[in-house]
């Protein structure tokens, strides 16, 4: 077998055999070391402790409640962050005024760990709903908003001075040219803010939550039951999979025109 290339191709169906070889493998992995006795159950559960707690959450109702809580609040917090971090970044990529009056004080915040505002905002706002949605807003909106401010500056010069030769407005070619041209890596970014944005979700819902999959970890913990607690970090995984591939289909789907899939991604 010769030696990968660089940047060489796949085929998808090669990339999905590997993709299924290297999970098995993992949980192969666990299986052997929970059930062979290499490790106490209270440090890591086998697979069917797991699933035990699996069984019990979706028979009481406390899973699905958990996990469609979790789901509103990352939505909810993901959409309003990027829905104003889109225009900003936009306008800050395209005009150098603004993006000297605002890249200094977003700069400065994005470097303030969102997690350490948890106390402030739980001073403000309690353990409502609006607590969470502001630590989503304070970790996803100042990443973003930069993130998408360099997506805006890679679109060609040429392309915007060709706009206006053919007499388009300034406002016609932020939107149609500006805006067009740098939905691809928009599109990525969003993809990998959403990412950010469970890590915050679920740290909010250790500290201050009545509900969701990060409250019933942390009320796990305190029983020592590590089957529910690796089975909320499981399905934080799989809702992150599963969100991490709605994007790349979305971006499969709508950029065919850039000759690039989402499994080559």
């Amino acid at each position: 077998m010769s030696t990968p290339r660089l940047f060489e191709p796949i085929s998808r169906r090669t990339y999905l055999v590997i993709a299924i070889v290297a999970m098995a493998a993992l949980f192969g992995a666990w299986a052997a070391v929970t059930y062979g006795g290499l490790v106490s159950d209270l440090v890591l559960p086998t697979p069917s402790a797991v699933l035990k707690s699996l069984q019990t959450g979706w028979h009481d109702g406390t899973l699905v409640a958990d996990t469609r809580d979790s789901v509103v609040r990352i939505l909810a917090g993901f959409l309003i962050s990027s829905a104003l971090a889109i225009p900003v970044g936009l306008f800050m990529g395209s005009y150098k005024v603004i993006e000297a009056a605002l890249e200094p004080p977003i700069d400065f915040i994005r470097y303030m760990p969102a997690v350490a505002f948890i106390p402030l905002t739980l001073i403000w706002f309690g353990t409502s709903a609006t607590q969470k949605l502001v630590i989503l807003f304070i970790g996803i909106f100042f990443q973003e908003v930069l993130l998408i401010m360099d997506n805006v500056k890679t679109v060609p010069r040429q392309l915007v001075d060709m706009a206006y030769t053919l007499g388009l407005s300034q406002w016609q070619v932020l939107r149609t040219v500006v805006f067009r041209a740098s939905l691809p890596g928009i599109v990525d970014t969003l993809r990998i803010s959403m990412g950010w944005a469970w890590t915050y979700l679920v740290v909010a819902e250790l500290v201050g939550a009545e509900s969701g999959l990060g409250f019933r970890i942390q009320q796990a913990q305190r029983y020592l039951d590590t089957g529910a607690i690796v089975l909320g970090i499981m399905l934080i995984g799989l809702l992150g999979l599963i969100f991490d591939f709605s994007f790349k289909f979305l971006y499969a789907r709508s950029f065919r025109y850039l000759g690039r899939t989402a499994g080559a991604r």
